[in-house]
């Protein structure tokens, strides 16, 4: 393992433009249960006849939205988490000028709140959330200050999270700004995603660099493709890479 930590030091000393792609396993380090592990959001028992997956589905959104909110405040947002190691370490690479951007499909903004700046949420944010009428804006306290469905005080219209729900499309601006980030990087990192989650693991296809880095503690299909392969926590390979105390 310690060659492998050498190595990823040398990668990064090396690279002028990184940009890190990253998946639920960095937010699980933080705290935040992730969706399709054995412990996952997904294969909990929630005593209702719908699957967590249609809870957070655009059809069931509309069709429950009493539901849809209760599933919401109770399993999504976790406002009292912070940032690990491979949060701050991105962040500090950012700051040194190497790293350019962070591409997530998380959405609790603890990359931001690290310190990162340049990051693409592709499946939204818990922070940021929008009528639907008038498009007036409701940081996260609205919605856990809220009971039932939160309306807008503004116009009464329904309060909706920025989050990307099933059935819905992905942001183009956000999905553009992620390709065109990942196609100008000299080295990929690649953390914290088994790269199963369609659209947003097909991105990965537009590196066209010199250094792909994998991270993550399972196999992922694109470990072959890999210029170094890491099966550890993400949190403590960065610990380790950046000597983060």
């Amino acid at each position: 393992m310690e060659d492998k930590i050498r190595h990823l030091k040398e990668i990064i000393e090396d690279s002028k433009n990184i940009v890190f792609f990253g998946g639920a396993g960095v937010s699980t380090e933080s705290g935040i249960p992730d969706f399709r592990s054995a412990d996952g959001l997904y294969n909990q028992d929630l005593g209702r006849e719908v699957s967590p997956e249609e809870m957070i589905s655009h059809t069931f959104y509309v069709q429950h939205p009493l539901d849809f909110f209760e599933f919401y405040r109770d399993k999504l947002i976790f406002p009292d988490v912070e940032p690990n190691y491979c949060h701050k370490a991105l962040a500090k690479l950012e700051k040194q000028g190497k790293l350019k951007a962070v591409v997530t499909q998380n959405i609790d903004g603890l990359h931001q709140k690290a310190g990162s700046e340049n990051v693409y949420e592709l499946h939204g944010s818990v922070l940021r959330n929008y009528c639907e009428n008038c498009g007036a804006f409701y940081d996260i306290d609205t919605i856990l200050s809220s009971t039932g469905v939160p309306k807008c005080d503004k116009c009464g219209g329904r309060i909706k999270p920025d989050v990307v729900l099933y059935e819905e499309m992905l942001d183009d601006d956000v999905v553009n700004g992620a390709i065109k980030a990942i196609g100008n990087a000299d080295t990929l990192i690649i953390g914290g995603t088994t790269l199963i989650v369609y659209p947003a693991a097909g991105l990965i296809r537009y590196f066209r660099g010199k250094n792909l880095v994998l991270i993550n503690k399972s196999v992922t299909p694109a470990d072959n493709d890999a210029d170094l392969v890491i099966h550890d926590s993400i949190g403590e390979v960065f610990r380790k890479v950046m000597e983060i105390d």
